[in-house]
């Protein structure tokens, strides 16, 4: 499902191992929250819950909304990057990361979930 969506805004069929990590990791999310939806989130597929976006993946990197403070955390200690498409104008809830394995990946996908939905456990 999610590789399907990858291929239909031209991600690519997900053939490395990390893509089908974040795929599988996005999948997991939804076997989870069967309401949340899939969608385009700046050309890549997402993930949203009651119509926001919490998630959207690149080629390379899984993209989570967070709160600020923590997106800052993150990059700080080295786990996240800013997210910039625009070059110059950092997202100020977003942040790119490389999760180590599916585990890491579905806990950041909940982490943003949660925060979206004001379901925060933090």
């Amino acid at each position: 499902m999610i590789a399907s969506l990858h291929r239909s805004v031209g991600g690519g069929s997900g053939v490395s191992t990390h893509m089908g990590t974040l795929e599988q990791a996005l999948e997991r999310l939804l076997e989870l929250h069967p309401g949340d939806e899939l969608g385009r989130m700046l050309q890549s597929p997402g993930l949203k819950a009651a119509g926001r976006f919490y998630a959207f993946t690149t080629r390379h990197d899984l993209v989570v909304k967070l709160p600020a403070a923590r997106v800052t955390e993150l990059i700080a200690g080295g786990a996240g990057r800013a997210c910039d498409p625009r070059g110059g104008h950092p997202m100020r809830q977003w942040v790119r990361l490389t999760p180590a394995d599916e585990h890491a990946c579905v806990a950041y996908l909940q982490e943003a979930r949660d925060f979206v939905t004001g379901e925060e456990r933090r």
